[in-house]
């Protein structure tokens, strides 16, 4: 079911948007050669106590996860794009990590992600990652009252596939509210003018994720982490939106 909230709720959802952003300001400041994932889920976890925010991610359990997921981020690395399971792995010179994270402050929930280059970059990595930037941004402006919802996801695609990238459908933007995952599902590739009309009220989160060279994925034996097929590094750009009247809010800006 689709929720909308009021120009009341939307104020009361900044707070939990501001402290999805700082947490991942801290992470993307953390984040450097020679820093283990697991430090970043323990800054994480941290400020997540500080704030009295809970995480949406330790005890998550959808079907496709194999357990409970067990850690408050995302940390996906090179050729990991999705879901990827803090575990103990330190980065090196040039690892592209990508960072997700959501979480609940008094009673709402935001969900932010970002993609970065420790060390030295490739610049088939900064390509990708602003690729996905690109695409975010086109997402955004694109959701507007009276637009649909096929406007946001064809934004997305426009500029992926100008980019030379294909597209995954499996995993996307969704609706955000009391939980994490509501409706609707967001899609990264979609018909202009197709699908649910866009009101005021609708609180979203619109994710484009892009791989270098396929749109094929693979589950690591964690069950949770999701690779590239062929290998190629993947990047992941994320915020939460409220559209308004007045257009959209993005509550996760940084």
């Amino acid at each position: 079911m689709i929720e909308y909230r009021s120009p009341a709720e939307i104020e009361q959802m900044r707070p939990a948007g501001r402290f999805v952003a700082s947490v991942l300001t801290a992470l993307e400041q953390k984040a450097a050669v020679g820093v283990n994932l697991l430090d970043l889920d323990a800054l994480a976890h941290q400020m997540i106590r500080d704030a009295g925010a809970t995480s949406c991610y330790i005890d998550y359990h959808p079907s496709f996860g194999a357990s409970p997921f067990g850690k408050v981020l995302c940390t996906s690395v090179n050729d990991a794009v999705l879901h990827g399971l803090p575990h103990d792995y330190v980065l090196a010179d040039g690892d592209l990590l990508s960072v997700d994270f959501a979480a609940s402050l008094n009673g709402w929930v935001s969900d932010s992600a970002l993609s970065v280059v420790v060390g030295t970059a490739r610049p088939e990595d900064l390509t990708l990652i602003e690729t996905t930037q690109v695409a975010l941004a086109a997402a955004i402006e694109a959701a507007q009252p009276g637009a649909r919802l096929g406007d946001i996801s064809f934004a997305i695609a426009r500029v992926a596939t100008k980019a030379g990238y294909k597209i995954n459908t499996d995993f996307g933007g969704h609706g955000v509210g009391r939980t994490m995952h509501g409706d609707p599902h967001v899609p990264n590739n979609g018909r202009r003018g197709r699908g649910l009309p866009l009101k005021p009220g609708l609180v979203i989160a619109i994710e484009p994720w892009f791989l270098q060279g396929t749109d094929k994925i693979v589950t690591d034996p964690d069950g949770w982490t999701l690779r590239s097929r062929d290998g190629s590094r993947g990047a992941h750009s994320e915020h939460t939106i409220a559209l308004t009247a007045d257009g959209p809010l993005v509550l996760t800006a940084r």
